[in-house]
């Protein structure tokens, strides 16, 4: 192993260790209950399976049959979670083929970034993550179930279905992934539409046309944002079926993987003498094996919110230190859009997870002797699915690229780290993806303009007021303040800027996510200016640099005139409308989003 990994892995061990043992006490006791379904009273067993069929019936009678609770985030609006559609039938028939039964047992809600970026929705993201969290622990409420299986995908759904399923990790649990929709228009094509349009030189109908040939049937879309990313993590973590994460919807192999997983997750029930709950599975090894391959592969900034978050839901105290002193010794093994040209499906095509995974096992840098749900050791994964004769097998996967534009070995890494700094300076401690980045533009000094609002920066640029060197300062878009929206409408703009030879860069406490890309941005940065963090003392024309080489985030004015400003106070008015207003007293619980931005982090603190 390499040295870094295993000083994180250790160091995180001995940090976590006494809310971990808690945890862990925890769902050891409830599964030591066995099958809480046999010791309901008679009419709460009736209610449970009054919906059944006679033969399910019967079967959830006899405590050597599992019950398998599924939990969906099916919508038909979202073309990642229509697939889901057909899912619970073809669960349950598998089920039944091996005399085990399973259950919808609810559905939590699924939003789309991509739907709402720009919109007041937005505000509703990131705080969705915790009601589907919430949803999920009320669908395994019902103490019926020996085993989950949860069927979702994208942002906030995968890590919030995660983190509700932790707090019942005495079940053995299986992430059923719908992979992502085949390939459209080419992302660097995408991506000058999109350029042109900021610039006035497209047409709305451009644009449009652009987006619809870019997302255009059912299943993930397909450059390397935060729902890609999270099942790329989820199968490195041992929590979906090797090779499944991404296989196209509606194919044979897809359909075989599905009812591959539902039976999978019997074999690791109490009844089958091969128990294996989540709560095992999902360890500091598993969670630091996570962080490599993010790193490996440049994936999404989202998950230094969410990864700090599910560990804190398994007894673990992750920190954004671990995370960046892991991307110092990572190599950056893929470019996949907004890091490259190539989307997700030909990542799969160049070799995929079995390809990354020996890789990085091969250098040190993954641990091999973890849990999964397909048996003890990482290295399973190095195999990938096939069908032959219409049965499901695994085989050994590429031992080398099949296109090194793409994806590469450690020997040959587009880059020795994997891109990921802690910003941190008398402005605050954030991050900042740089692997997008060219080197040339990781380093800008500039004064600052500030802004509360994305609207006024794209109304700044359309003026014609943004043509020099800047530091973006976008403030009072943090956890607390409107729930840390991700902020793409600036993107294009800032873009255009950068590529008329101007040195700009962004500073925000809010987020910018899986699709961050050219420009210099430290995001994330705490403490937010709705609780008076250093950005709301930021002026127009403080002479601020941000340097994504050395991770330093600094105004470089008087440093005694500065902390003693009065911070500025935000707008309040946009927390009414769209059922932002809901949502109040969630945002208050919110941390900080070193801790994650979650509510629950107060609460899971105090179970030490």
């Amino acid at each position: 192993m390499h040295p870094r990994v295993l000083e994180v892995t250790e160091r995180l061990i001995a940090r976590s260790r006494a809310t971990r043992e808690s945890y862990l006490a925890l769902i050891r006791g409830a599964a030591s209950d066995g099958p809480v379904r046999g010791k309901l009273q008679c009419a709460n067993f009736a209610h449970a399976v009054a919906g059944c069929g006679t033969a399910d019936k019967q079967s959830l009678r006899m405590m050597n049959a599992a019950n398998v609770a599924i939990v969906s985030s099916y919508n038909d609006m979202l073309s990642a979670h229509q697939p889901y559609e057909h899912y619970p039938d073809q669960i349950k028939q598998a089920l039944r083929e091996i005399g085990s039964v399973g259950q919808f047992a609810g559905g939590v809600p699924a939003m789309c970034d991509g739907v709402t970026q720009g919109e007041p929705g937005m505000e509703l993201g990131l705080a969705s993550r915790e009601v589907i969290a919430l949803s999920t622990a009320v669908a395994l409420s019902h103490n019926m179930f020996d085993a989950a299986l949860l069927l979702g995908i994208c942002d906030k759904i995968v890590p919030g279905l995660l983190m509700g399923a932790l707090r019942f990790g005495h079940l053995p649990t299986l992430f059923v992934p719908g992979g992502p929709m085949p390939s459209g228009i080419s992302n660097k094509e995408k991506a000058d539409v999109r350029q042109r349009y900021a610039e006035g030189k497209a047409s709305r109908e451009e644009l449009l046309e652009s987006e619809m040939k870019s997302y255009h049937s059912p299943g993930t879309c397909t450059f390397y944002g935060t729902a890609n990313t999270n099942q790329l993590l989820m199968e490195v973590m041992g929590l979906h079926l090797p090779g499944a994460s991404f296989v196209n919807p509606n194919t044979p192999l897809r359909d075989a993987l599905t009812r591959e997983a539902a039976q999978q997750v019997t074999r690791l029930t109490a009844q089958s003498g091969q128990f294996m709950p989540l709560g095992e599975i999902v360890d500091e090894r598993s969670l630091v094996n996570s962080i490599v391959a993010l790193h490996a592969t440049g994936g999404s900034t989202n998950h230094t919110l969410h990864m700090p978050a599910i560990a804190q839901a398994a007894g673990i105290q992750l920190t954004w230190q671990d995370m960046a002193d892991l991307s110092e010794v990572v190599p950056t093994l893929c470019h996949v859009y907004p890091n490259g040209k190539a989307d997700i499906n030909h990542f799969q095509a160049a070799g995929g997870m079995s390809f990354l995974i020996r890789e990085l096992l091969e250098a040190g840098l993954l641990h091999e002797n973890v849990n999964t749900v397909a048996g003890f050791g990482l290295s399973r994964y190095t195999h990938e699915p096939f069908l032959v004769d219409g049965e499901l097998v695994w085989r050994d996967g590429p031992i080398e690229s099949l296109d090194e534009s793409i994806l590469r070995p450690v020997a040959r890494a587009f880059s020795p780290e994997g891109g990921l700094r802690v910003m941190e300076g008398n402005l605050g401690r954030g991050v900042m993806k740089v692997s997008a980045v060219a080197r040339e533009h990781q380093i800008v000094e500039a004064p600052a303009m500030v802004f509360e609002d994305q609207q006024d920066l794209a109304d700044a640029f359309k003026a014609g007021l943004l043509e020099k060197d800047f530091v973006a300062v976008m403030r009072f878009q943090g956890p607390r303040s409107n729930g840390m929206p991700e902020l793409h409408k600036m993107t294009p703009f800032l873009g255009v800027l950068q590529d008329r030879g101007f040195k700009v860069a962004l500073v925000t406490d809010g987020r910018m996510s899986g699709a961050s890309g050219k420009i210099p941005a430290a995001i994330h940065v705490s403490p937010e200016a709705h609780v008076g963090g250093p950005l709301a003392r930021v002026r127009e024309g403080d002479l601020l640099r941000v340097d994504g080489v050395k991770g330093t985030l600094q105004m470089l004015g008087d440093a005694a005139e500065f902390a003693a400003r009065e911070p500025a106070v935000g707008q309040l008015s946009n927390a009414v409308g769209c059922g932002r207003e809901l949502f109040g007293f969630m945002r208050m619980a919110l941390s900080s989003a070193e801790q994650g931005a979650s509510a629950f982090t107060a609460t899971l603190e105090t179970l030490k």
